[in-house]
């Protein structure tokens, strides 16, 4: 299969200079890089591709015998990568420093070698994300709104001035570290004057004042799956703080914080909550109206239900984000004891006492055996 020319895979002119070269490449490395996009084989293809082109283009002897020629012209001489043809793969020891050593090289001086531990990843972020159960049962699309530390536009995140690059350290010569002597000992340390970089900005962007990154608010829009619960956590790759000395970005984690509900109360895929019904209803038994997530179904009390007996509906609880098993709703009724009754009212209660006790425990059937638990509770003790 015929190649893509170099000119069109960096996306510049023919006649492009060398700093345009440069910066496209710069672009495409840090967009394709494979620690930046782990699981995308496609990416990797094309950080090759760009680099391969770089390593012609970046070349002026290269360059000519390519604008002349073209693939042919380093095809016949068995490839740029010695016998076998091609640039090697990414997986060899040189793949990942050469990208830094070529395009980064005037940050970290010498080739970038000695400044390869000077490229930082941004800073890992967290965001919690207060949701409603309702929300967080059905799932949502939430825009949320954070500072953090993005890359400087103007410069593109190097720090100098737009038109000015970088100059190697002249303290140490673009190592990034010096040695102090302390008696008999010498002690590596990092670089006062570009601490550890390896260059400095003799003109810095007006915008960032040489950071290379600023403090900015930044808005997405964070898609939230059905069952999350309290605190899941998703992961927003890239969407950290900006890497410095073209780093890759750290990556934001938004943690799912649950507000409490009204009526329901979540304990992984179930639900719970409580249901008030009358005395009357509690003893002579009917129907209650329960409201679920769905919608309101109806419960069959069965006569004489005591306080604190629990109903399980099935199916009405939550499908949690890791399963497709839909928990049950429990509904626990409490019993609610009547207030500010009438005279005539409390009349009827008597009455109705009155008739209750007569016959014995045969209404109460837990009286009988509450009162004989008392009575083993006080022998215990006086024995």
């Amino acid at each position: 299969m015929s190649k893509q020319d170099y000119y069109e895979v960096l996306g510049v002119e023919r006649g492009a200079s060398a700093d345009e070269i440069k910066k496209a490449y710069r672009r495409l490395a840090m967009k394709h890089h494979p620690d930046r996009n782990p699981d995308d084989a496609g990416a990797e293809a094309k950080f090759k591709e760009a680099k391969e082109a770089y390593e012609v283009l970046s070349d002026e002897q290269k360059r000519g015998l390519y604008d002349q020629h073209g693939h042919a012209a380093f095809d016949q001489a068995g490839g740029m990568g010695g016998a076998g043809g091609g640039f090697g793969g990414f997986g060899d020891a040189s793949g990942f420093s050469d990208v830094f050593g070529d395009v980064f090289g005037d940050i970290f001086g010498q080739g970038g070698r000695r400044g390869r531990s000077n490229v930082f990843r941004g800073a890992d972020l967290r965001y919690d994300l207060p949701l409603t159960l309702e929300q967080a049962v059905s799932g949502d699309t939430v825009n949320i709104s954070f500072h953090t530390q993005a890359a400087c536009e103007t410069c593109d995140g190097d720090g100098a001035k737009p038109g000015t690059g970088r100059k190697t350290c002249e303290t140490c010569n673009g190592m990034g570290q010096v040695r102090a002597q302390q008696g008999f000992f010498s002690v590596q340390q990092a670089c006062p004057s570009c601490h550890g970089v390896g260059t400095i900005v003799e003109d810095p962007c007006g915008d960032c004042h040489g950071q290379g990154r600023i403090r900015e608010e930044k808005t997405l829009s964070v898609k939230v799956p059905a069952g999350v619960d309290m605190g899941d956590r998703i992961r927003l790759s890239g969407e950290g703080e900006a890497g410095q000395n073209g780093g890759p970005a750290g990556d934001l984690f938004v943690e799912i914080r649950v507000r409490p509900h009204d009526i329901f109360e979540r304990d992984g895929a179930n639900l719970h909550c409580a249901v008030p019904i009358s005395f009357a209803k509690a003893a002579t038994g009917g129907e209650v109206a329960v409201p679920t997530l769905d919608g309101e179904v109806s419960l069959k009390v069965p006569e004489g239900t005591q306080s604190g007996k629990i109903f399980r509906l099935r199916g009405k609880g939550v499908t949690p984000v890791r399963s497709n098993l839909q928990g049950d709703l429990y509904c626990r009724v409490d019993i609610e004891t009547p207030v500010n009754l009438t005279d005539e009212q409390k009349k009827l209660l008597e009455s109705f006492q009155e008739s209750i006790a007569e016959g014995g425990d045969k209404h109460r059937p837990r009286a009988s055996s509450w009162r004989d638990s008392v009575k083993r509770f006080f022998e215990n003790i006086t024995s």
